[in-house]
């Protein structure tokens, strides 16, 4: 006896309902990207259309506190009458329905009768408007213009917040590079100077590498980089304090090709190995060999990059390594709290740095970044 196969026939995916919410959800994810930038005329521009969808009418428009960014649909002639309608709104902070005697029109076909204006509200202070324009303004038409704009709002909020976040980063960045080492820079040009009579050609080769250098350092652009930039930045830092110290310095570095094109906060790896560099090179006048040694490695860990800094050098109490990382800029002349502060905005308090030190016994930076994380490209 054969089976019979039943045949497939397309089925529903849920009620109405769940449809219609479906539906609302796609159209206010398309508008998010737009009004993520803030409330500019640009943003109105890509978002507005969107919103109006949400909406359900044949006009709306966005303005900020005195005039339309931004007007989408039929009825443009209205847009002029806006300025001086949103007023009460802006002053008051309450939704407001604009009656067909309050909005002429000479129109006699025009479908946008009345107005529903609702209030932005961005951190308790006012920003713009939503208006809506339909035939009527049905209390059903007030309510979803109520609830519109305080999605919009909620929108807008974060754009302030992500410029919030980017200033912040800016500033950590700024102060970074403030306290790159200005005998770092004395000293570097002092080794190249030495190497002009005696080698021209490796004085040459130092100069250029330490032009790279602080281009890359002082770069305005760019709050991430990948790991291949901010090695190659690193590696010359080392050839110019190698070119100053000799054999006193040995560095080794394991690098896995996989984790290269990783992105990373801009000037994550630098600060820790100036630290190991200088906490190595203290401990290499009482060694027997006068040498101080410093391990870079970088690892492909799953869905993880592992990068590891280690000298062995003085080591350092924990408890001031502790003080540092929580802020005290009077214990952290490298910046060891900056990069940990722009590693867990970046991508979570669980990926700070971990120290492993004592004194005595060198020190050990652990960085974990993932390979791809939300907001973090190059």
């Amino acid at each position: 006896m054969r089976a019979r196969l039943r045949p497939w026939r397309r089925t529903h995916l849920g009620t109405e309902v769940d449809r219609a919410t479906y539906r609302a959800l796609h159209t206010a994810s398309l508008a998010s990207p737009a009004l993520r930038g803030g409330l500019t005329t640009s943003s109105a521009e890509r978002g507005l259309r969107h919103l109006r969808t949400l909406l359900g009418t044949p006009a709306a428009a966005l303005t900020d506190t005195s005039g339309v960014l931004h007007w989408d649909g039929i009825a443009g002639h209205h847009r002029t009458q806006v300025p001086g309608l949103i007023v009460p709104v802006v002053e008051q902070g309450r939704t407001r329905v604009v009656s067909r005697a309050d909005l002429p029109c000479d129109d006699p076909g025009c479908s946008v009768r009345q107005l529903v204006i609702s209030p932005l509200v961005v951190s308790e202070t006012l920003v713009g408007t939503l208006v809506a324009g339909a035939p009527q303004a049905t209390g059903g038409l007030v309510r979803a213009a109520d609830e519109v704009a305080v999605w919009v709002s909620g929108q807008l909020e974060l754009a302030q917040l992500d410029a919030s976040r980017t200033e912040l980063m800016e500033a950590e960045v700024r102060a970074l590079r403030a306290q790159i080492s200005p005998h770092f820079i004395y000293n570097s040009l002092g080794a190249i100077a030495s190497f002009v009579r005696t080698d021209p050609d490796r004085a040459r080769e130092l100069l250029l590498e330490f032009a790279d250098f602080t281009r890359y350092s002082f770069r305005r652009h760019g709050e991430y980089t990948t790991l291949a930039e901010e090695l190659r930045s690193v590696e010359r830092y080392l050839l110019l304090e190698q070119a100053r110290f000799g054999d006193r310095l040995h560095v080794t570095l394991r690098i896995a090709p996989e984790v290269l094109p990783v992105a990373v906060p801009f000037l994550c790896i630098q600060p820790l190995v100036e630290n190991a560099v200088r906490h190595g090179l203290e401990a290499s006048a009482d060694k027997e060999d006068g040498v101080g040694r410093l391990t870079i490695e970088a690892r492909d860990v799953d869905q993880e990059c592992l990068i590891e800094v280690e000298d062995d050098g003085v080591g350092e109490d924990p408890e001031r390594v502790r003080r540092a990382l929580a802020g005290d800029t009077e214990l952290d002349a490298v910046g060891l709290g900056n990069v940990d502060a722009r590693l867990r905005n970046a991508y979570g308090d669980e990926y700070g740095l971990v120290v492993e030190t004592a004194p005595g016994a060198g020190t050990k930076v652990i960085v974990r970044v993932p390979k791809f994380a939300p907001g973090v490209h190059v």
